[in-house]
């Protein structure tokens, strides 16, 4: 989980100076990236019975949930070509788990209870800190990566409910082959191919990250237990900083670290509450 946190961040470094200084539209960028990584990931993808895993009566629905997790990135990338400064846009992307409790509760119609909804909007008022709507230096760009984050929960309650009759493998393998057809659709309006070999080394390098990252994120979840794993997926937060600093120069404010850490205390509890919840079950 922290080698699948350390590629993201330094794919976001490069997605945001692709955007920013390069000035490759951000539809092209995901185009390409997820492109390269599917072509990295292909392999590995062969050893997870590529045909089996291909069949399903579902392909509607992996269809839609595929395009809800395509619309995240867009917005995810569209936010990074703003630019919001992704110490910002990745504290604020922390809230999705927030998201899909209020989801859970609505139309999976789980028992959410008190305590998980006072920890919903603990969760949501940290993400308030961070983002100071109240301040004259509010953009409504700096919403996007909430917009993100929505869709993003939106595709985890997807699967959620298909795991009940899909295999991982099968959830897996669908996400990457249709993601490049949804990217590819919606960067042709403003298509740009990139001119220069310095480009093309960028775009290279985060596809072949995000495989890495895909790959490490799979087989994190195959060897541990997700209430083993989760925490660490919080390590993405200082890495992502890190790297805004590095690249761009950005310093957080103190704020930042109050309002996430408001965010990670609420996910954390609503996590820990589902596991416990779930624990006589699989007993």
């Amino acid at each position: 989980m922290i080698t699948a946190g350390l590629a993201f961040a330094i794919v976001n470094s490069l997605a945001q100076y692709l955007s920013m200084v390069l000035h490759i539209p951000s539809t092209t960028v995901a185009l390409f990236q997820y492109f390269i990584a599917l072509v990295a990931i292909f392999p590995w993808l062969r050893t997870l019975g590529l045909r089996n895993a291909l069949r399903t009566q579902y392909f509607g629905q992996h269809c839609f949930r595929v395009l809800l997790a395509v619309v995240g990135i867009q917005l995810w990338l569209w936010a990074l070509a703003y630019p919001v400064p992704i110490w910002q846009g990745i504290a604020l992307l922390m809230t999705s788990p927030l998201f899909a409790t209020i989801g859970a509760g609505m139309f999976l119609k789980e028992k959410v209870g008190t305590a998980r909804w006072i920890a919903t909007l603990a969760g949501f008022s940290g993400a308030m800190i961070i983002l100071e709507p109240w301040s004259d230096g509010f953009s409504w760009a700096t919403l996007l990566p909430v917009a993100a984050a929505f869709f993003w929960a939106c595709y985890s309650l997807m699967v959620k409910k298909m795991s009940a009759s899909e295999s991982p493998t099968t959830i897996v393998v669908y996400l990457l082959i249709l993601i490049t057809p949804y990217n590819l659709f919606l960067a042709v309006p403003e298509f740009t191919l990139p001119q220069t070999g310095f480009t093309w080394l960028l775009l290279g390098a985060a596809g072949l990250l995000t495989a890495l990252a895909q790959w490490a994120i799979a087989k994190a979840y195959a060897v541990a237990d997700a209430s083993f794993v989760q925490p660490f997926d919080h390590a993405k937060l200082p890495l992502n900083v890190l790297g805004g600093w590095l690249v761009f120069g950005w310093v957080p404010p103190g704020r930042l670290w109050l309002g996430a850490a408001i965010i990670i205390t609420s996910v954390a509890f609503i996590t820990q509450w589902e596991n416990k919840k779930a624990a006589p079950a699989e007993s």
